[in-house]
């Protein structure tokens, strides 16, 4: 039995697309996760942003330096853009040259971790634990005392001062 050149074309065609989706990992779904907060699709795009929802809830990242908050120096809370969790403290906020807001440390209880092996990278996806939104990644290439560095979206993020 053979197959027709426009099968053969379709069938290449999708085992090409399976391989590639393997090594570099396709977006994690959180379609069929649960979190204590949660709205349907049309409440989360009218509760945020066209950019915030597209980072929260679709996992993409902001353009480096665009963020307000990379400038942001006072005392006070850095929130979930998506639910208003008190995600990290403005004492673990630092400078890391990256373009994205960056902490050496998240509140407790605040985040959860996922593998990402998304773009043929491995990475740690960090999400708010209580609305499941993404926030960004988390890399061990930061200051003391923890040496971690939560590189986050800043459309993610909201901040309240002290």
């Amino acid at each position: 039995m053979s197959i027709s050149a426009p099968d053969r074309r379709g069938f290449l065609s999708s085992a090409a697309l399976a391989v590639l989706a393997t090594a570099c990992g396709s977006p994690p779904s959180r379609a069929a996760e649960r979190f204590p907060f949660s709205l349907t699709e049309a409440e989360w795009r009218k509760r945020l942003s066209p950019a915030a929802y597209g980072v929260l809830r679709e996992g993409d990242t902001e353009r480096p330096y665009s963020s307000p908050l990379n400038k942001e120096k006072r005392r006070g809370l850095f929130l979930c853009a998506g639910c208003d969790l008190p995600l990290f403290l403005s004492s673990t906020k630092f400078e890391s040259g990256t373009g994205w807001p960056s902490f050496y440390a998240a509140r407790d209880n605040a985040v959860i971790e996922r593998a990402d092996n998304t773009l043929g990278m491995r990475r740690t996806e960090i999400l708010c634990r209580r609305c499941g939104g993404h926030l960004g990644h988390v890399f061990d290439d930061g200051p003391p005392p923890t040496g971690l560095r939560y590189c986050m979206n800043g459309v993610a993020l909201k901040f309240r001062p002290a």
